[in-house]
Formats: structure tokens, sequence, C-alpha cells
């Protein structure tokens, strides 16, 4: 007789039956059961070449792929016992190939010509049609094009505020050292970052003026013009007398004060370092003082804020001498002295100095003495103009005195009129070398490649930049000369020759270079309204040397004032050697 199989299944007991069991509560020792899709990517059992590939051959740890990295299986939300983690996906590796190809590929943008295109600093196309770079047409004589300016990182296409490249992945990061050094009595009361002051915003008037003081030369348009081929214009040293007086040693600021016709009082140096804080890199340091409900914005004896910087905000800015450079002509310190010095002479050289034809204001210099000074007069002006930074809410208003600087006047070609004109230089000292920032070469670049190279400078020199076009802004300046200087020889540091001079409108300069002067005004009235806040005193100002935040610090009554006395007295010494 033959037997069915579901006889037999039917008459083995319930307890020996096969497959899985007819509860899904828990499984053996308790392990929870959860369903799974077959589409779920589930990690290996075991992974025997883990250990070979667990770092890289340069030290670090591999990067998961990017798709699989975060996902997590299918039910790991019901027990952690689920979380797999997940393999280094297979499909990321590919076959190398050896074969040595060529670089040279036709490029399919305007002009049609060919793109070498690398990894270097800036991932830009050397040659082609499409750079990274997005065309405009500024001020200038015949439209010069000039490319725009990205504050997120400088100009577009490059590395952003990066320090360092890929290249330097194991290089210590940079240790600068304080503008002033903080001693145990100084009591910290503020730390702000520069995130917060960029969100900052304050629209205010474009000010009026209140006097005058100085006289301003013509300047030479001859230096407009480029040089003839072949021969460059040196720039030779001119001796006049110019002043840099802080705000709380100016008489004319002590008589508006007295007057009562401010609250606040700075001067355009001061002021524009405060208004372009979120771009600096190197430290610097003001020193608040309140006194009589008045706040005076002050510059130390020596301060940086005398000195002009060289590439602070470049990828691979100069290193100092800690960090092994042994080029000492491009060291941070001897080319912000280089610098300031070749501002000094081009805008005293670039003015035609005549007593017959020269712009008088209402009133002589207030810090020249004739009985002491020994050199004549530089061409300067100084006006001092009054801005309003009240917001509806207050009850009286908020007024700002800003002692502001003219370097020279031109006649207007069309309407024949005068216009006020600020001074500036850029300078470059070697293209090569480390500091420079991936420059171009002036000689050679100035006149065909303009823009390319203002780009350049904007992304390197950010915040000179956008300083020198805030303080032509705050004077109410109609254009801002820019002078390129360049060194005679890469090695030698006291010989330099005039390349050129381009001028631009301060405030459309400013729009191409993103600079929001709302946000400069905001900043100045967040820092004004905290010490408003605060009991009569002196206070210091300072930014980290090596983060990106400001921090206000309490001092004593007395502080910098001995430091001054000594600068002083080895200042008496040293001119008594010279002599």
């Amino acid at each position: 007789m033959p037997i069915s199989i579901s006889s037999i299944v039917s008459a083995l007991p319930s307890e020996e039956t096969w497959g899985p069991p007819t509860t899904t509560d828990a499984l053996v020792d308790g392990v929870p059961y959860a369903p799974y899709s077959k589409g779920d990517k589930l990690g290996r059992m075991a992974d025997w070449t883990a250990e070979g590939k667990d770092r890289d051959g340069r030290g670090g740890r591999q990067q998961y792929n990017r798709n699989y990295r975060d996902q997590q299986v299918y039910g790991a939300g019901t027990s952690s016992l689920f979380a797999v983690q997940v393999a280094e996906d297979e499909s990321s590796f590919s076959v190398v190939d050896n074969t040595r190809t060529s670089t040279k590929t036709r490029g399919f943008g305007r002009g049609g010509g060919t793109v070498f295109r690398g990894r270097g600093r800036g991932g830009r196309d050397v040659r082609g049609g499409r750079g990274n770079y997005q065309n405009s047409r500024v001020g200038g004589r015949g439209g010069q094009q000039a490319y725009l300016y990205d504050q997120r990182g400088g100009a577009r296409g490059g590395r952003g505020n990066r320090r360092f490249g890929w290249k330097d992945y194991d290089k210590p990061q940079r240790n600068r050292d304080s503008s002033v050094n903080i001693k145990p009595d100084w009591h910290m009361l503020e730390e702000i970052d520069f995130a917060r002051l960029s969100k900052l915003n304050l629209e205010t008037s474009r000010g009026e003026d209140i006097d005058s003081y100085g006289f301003l030369y013509y300047y030479d348009r001859s230096y407009d013009k480029p040089p003839v081929k072949n021969t460059e214009r040196k720039l030779n040293v001119v001796d006049r007398a110019a002043y840099n007086v802080t705000t709380s040693s100016d008489p004319i600021v002590q008589d508006l004060a007295e007057k009562d016709e401010a609250t606040i009082f700075a001067t355009d140096n001061i002021l524009s370092m405060l208004m372009c804080a979120p771009r600096s890199v190197y430290s610097w340091d003001i020193v608040i003082t309140k006194h009589n409900n008045k706040i005076y914005l002050d510059k130390r004896d020596g301060s940086s804020l005398d000195m002009i910087s060289v590439n602070e905000n470049a990828a691979d800015a100069p290193l100092e001498a800690s960090e092994g450079n042994k080029d000492s002509i491009n060291f941070p310190q001897a080319l912000a002295l280089e610098a300031t010095f070749i501002n000094h002479n081009f805008a005293n050289q670039t003015v035609m100095e005549s007593e017959t034809s020269k712009l008088e204001m209402n009133h002589e210099n207030p810090f020249y003495n004739p009985t002491e000074e020994t050199e004549p007069l530089a061409s300067k002006a100084y006006k001092y103009r009054r801005f309003d930074l009240s917001l509806e809410k207050d009850e009286d208003p908020l007024h700002l005195i800003v002692r502001t600087e003219i370097d020279a006047v031109v006649k207007n070609n069309i309407s024949g009129e005068d216009q006020l004109l600020t001074l500036k230089a850029l300078n470059e000292f070697d293209h090569k070398a480390q500091g420079s920032g991936g420059a171009l070469d002036w000689r050679t670049k100035l006149t065909s490649q303009r823009g390319a190279v203002v780009a350049t400078e904007m992304k390197n020199n950010s915040c000179k930049l956008a300083r020198w076009a805030t303080q032509a802004v705050l004077a109410g300046a109609d254009v801002m000369k820019l002078g390129f200087v360049s060194r005679a020889s890469p090695k030698v540091a006291d010989k330099h020759v005039i390349l050129g001079v381009v001028g631009y409108d301060p405030r459309k300069f400013a729009e191409q270079m993103n600079l929001n002067l709302a946000n400069g005004w905001g900043i100045v009235r967040t820092i004004v309204d905290m010490c408003r806040n605060m009991k009569e005193g002196k206070y210091v100002l300072v930014k980290d040397p090596n983060k990106p935040l400001l921090r206000l610090y309490e001092v004593p009554a007395g502080t910098f004032e001995e430091d001054e006395g000594e600068g002083e007295v080895e200042g008496t010494e040293a001119g008594e050697g010279e002599e």
C-alpha cells in the first residue's frame, strides 16, 4: 500500500516539525526578529582585508563612499543590534591607465583656443574661452575690463578662505603674535566672532562736511599714460611733512567735542579698520576711551594701523621669520614697512607742486609748525565730516565725526570742475617668491591683462583695498587712484619703479569688491553701543591673531602712557644719533 508524504508529516509530533517557528516574537536567546527587504545593502559578514585597507598611503583614514556611508539597514530603528557598518562601495574602484596622454584639449568657449586644465592653485583655466572669472565693465580709461570679486573667498573660482592647499595637509596652522601684549590685569568683557559681525546692517546718509584744513596740489595726469616701451619711471624719495595724529590728540576734535557736535570721534584710518574687520587676518587693536559721555576711537603709538599690509589675504601669505623664511626683505613686517614708504613717496611724487596753482582749504594745516619743521608740507587736506548713526528707537540722535584725508585734486576733462582724489599704491615684491599669492608679472601683464591683475590683488589684499575704498567714500572723494609699483630688482627692497596708475570711482570699486558699507556701519554701531553701556574709562578692542573674532578688554586708565613716553625718549635719542 503506498504511503503519502502528507500522512508521514501529520504523524510527526508538532514540536519536531520543520521550518521556522510559528511565532515571530523572539528567536533563540531573546534576539528580536525584524523583516528586511532584498534590495537593502548589507555589510560583509567578515572582511579579512579590513586591516590593510584601514589606512591609505598618506596615513589618513579612507573616506567611505558618500552614497552609502550614512545609510542605515532596514529595520535598524527597532534595535541597535541591527546597525551594520556599511562597507566601502567597490564600484568606486576602477582600473588605472598608466599610459601617457596629452594634456592639451580643444576649448569650445569663446575664442576656441587651446585650454590647459590643471589642478593648480585656484583651479582656473590658464588659456581658453570661458574662465572662472566673470567679466564686468568698470571705470577707468576705455572701460577697462575687470573681474568681479566674491567675498566668500576672493575671486570666483578660487579656493575660498582656505589657508592651505591639498599638499599641505600635514602642515601645522600658523601661530601669529598679537598686535598688543595682553596683560594679566586686563579684564575681558566681550568676545565677538566675525560670523556675527557679517550679519549686521545699518543704513546711513553720505555725511556732511563740518570744516576743512590744509591744501591740495593738482595731480599730474602724465602718470595715467602707460610707460613707453623699455623705459620705467623710478619712484623717488620725496621728503615731505605728513601727520597721522590719533583722535584724542587732534586739537580740532577737542574743540568739536567741547561744542557737543557729536558723541563719537574717530579718524578714517581707525574707522575703516573697524568697518572692514571681517576681512582682516592679521592682529590689530583699537583703544577706546569714554570720557564725559564722549567716545574716542584711538590708536597706540607705533600701532599696526599705521602700517600697510602686503598679501594679507593670500592663500600662501608671507611667512614669519620663525617659520623658516630666510629672505629677510620678504617678512610680513619688512613688506609692510616697504609698502608704507612706497605709499608716502607715491602720493608726493604724482602731484605738481606749485604755489600758484593749488587748492586751499578753509583753514591751514592744524598740525604743522613752521618753527619746528624743516621739511615742506605734503599735499594733504583734512575734512571733518559728520555721520548720523541714529536708529528709530533712539530718543536722542547719535552722531559720529570722522577726520578724513584727501591727497590731491584734478580738473574734470568735461566740466572743468575740481575733483578730489585719494592716491594709493599697490606694490609687487616678487611674483615668483613665496607669499606672492599667485600674482601675475606686472611688467608683462599690467597693460594687456589689467583686469586679471586687479582681480588677483582683490583676492590677496582684500582687507587693504576695502579699507582704501572705505576711506575714499568717508572722505567724499570723487576718484581713487591706484598706482602699481614694483621693485627694480626682486632682491632689492629700496628701489622701485612706477608701472602704471588706474583711477576708480570709490563706490563702484566697493561694489566690485562686494564691500557692504551698511555692514561696516552696523559693526561701528554695535561696538559703540557696548561702550555706551559701560562706565567711563579705557578699553581695548583686539583682533585675535589666529581666530576670526574680536575681544573687548577693560584696561587701567594709565595703560600705554608709559610705553608712549619710552618711545618718545628712544626716538629723540635716535634722532640725535642720526644728526
